[in-house]
């Protein structure tokens, strides 16, 4: 069943590895590697998100979104995005840049680095606004304990989050004019691209946090009255088998999953753009972790078991929020693009062997003692 699962998945991880040794030599086949890595672990807590939602709906709709579904949101945001997004800050059309990054690397390479600052600042706030209001969320499970428990109750405070991201914005365009001002004044104007793109991104989550917000919520109307049908089955003693969502509500649903799907898919590309500007590597290191989107959403989905490893999306959220401080930091200061992305796979490891560890106290403590054993086993 892995295999068969995996088997596309496994096929062009080998073809795109083959293709970034013959593109770039081993150094590219690094950057390949380490893009594939960090995607595919990103790729992780959006596939349990997709699964956990995948599984209440018909066949027919689970279709429609393993097909169309993730070709629109997987391959067009993470193998279309980043050309588009160069075109954007670079003033090239979608062709031209292109072509550009294919024929004349080093122009393509002064254009994406001019573009730098915009691209850092929009993706570095929309990253943060992420991590910032997972941290400040009030959770059950708590990883790091230390963290979490004190931020959670200042997670209470309203649009905490927004005003601490306007903050580090504020900051780093100040800093940014204060340098380019040290230097003659040649770059004052991009302290404004800075200000200007950082603002963008933030608006930008928040149209996608209030387009899946209601999308959740009319899920969630939905789930309700099923419940209700339920319970007035039970009453009358008929059987009522589990109904798999379809119609109106299916619909929602896999509107309400394109959108999560593109959060996340930006994610991974913005978080690209702090390993690599080569828009060859970036795309074969995100096209390989789009497969794997896909894969674990069936395979998760098959199996029927999500939650194994519970410290898995505190990890990819921590490795979302080093992403973001690491772009805002590069807007002044080149930072190595391997040290970059071992610093996400670190964390991710780090949250699965705790998720490891956890598993096993609860299985050594029993059910009796679960509670305990879970407290006992957080870092």
């Amino acid at each position: 069943m892995l295999l068969k699962t995996f088997g596309w998945s496994f096929a062009v991880t080998a073809l795109g590895l083959v293709a970034a040794v013959f593109y770039g030599g081993w150094e590219a086949f690094g950057v390949v590697a380490i893009l594939a890595v960090l995607e595919i672990s990103l790729s992780f807590d959006n596939a349990v998100v997709n699964a956990g939602i995948l599984k209440k709906m018909n066949a027919f709709w689970q279709k429609i979104f393993l097909t169309v579904g993730v070709l629109i949101a997987v391959f067009g945001m993470r193998l279309v995005f980043p050309v588009v997004i160069v075109a954007i800050t670079a003033k090239l059309n979608p062709y031209d840049a292109v072509h550009l990054a294919l024929t004349d690397k080093d122009r393509y390479q002064q254009l994406v680095t001019d573009a730098h600052p915009a691209i850092a600042a929009f993706g570095g706030m929309f990253l943060l606004m992420i991590f910032l209001d997972f941290i400040f969320e009030d959770r059950d499970i708590q990883w790091l304990r230390w963290i979490e428990r004190p931020l959670a109750k200042l997670g209470k405070v309203d649009m905490l989050a927004v005003c601490i991201a306007l903050i580090v914005l504020l900051i780093t365009s100040f800093t940014f004019a204060t340098h380019a001002h040290q230097h003659g004044g040649a770059h004052v104007d991009k302290a404004q691209t800075v200000l200007i793109a950082g603002i963008a991104g933030l608006i930008t989550y928040m149209i996608v946090g209030g387009l899946s917000g209601y999308f959740e919520d009319r899920l969630e109307e939905e789930e309700e009255r099923e419940h209700e049908e339920e319970e007035k089955a039970a009453r009358t003693g008929k059987q009522k088998s589990p109904v798999m969502l379809a119609g109106q509500a299916a619909f929602f649903m896999f509107l309400y999953l394109e959108v999560l799907d593109a959060s996340f898919s930006f994610d991974g590309v913005i978080g690209a753009f702090a390993i690599t500007n080569d828009i060859v590597t970036m795309a074969l290191g995100l096209g390989i972790g789009a497969m794997y989107v896909r894969s674990l959403t069936v395979y998760l989905v098959r199996q029927g078991t999500l939650d194994d490893y519970v410290y898995l999306e505190h990890g990819a959220h921590y490795a979302i929020g080093a992403l973001a401080v690491i772009l805002m930091v590069t807007i002044q200061h080149e930072i190595n693009e391997v040290i970059t992305g071992l610093v996400g796979v670190v964390l991710i490891a780090w949250s699965f062997w705790s998720s490891v560890r956890r598993n096993r106290a609860l299985a050594d403590a029993g059910e009796g003692t679960g509670e305990k054993a879970e407290v006992s086993s957080g870092v």
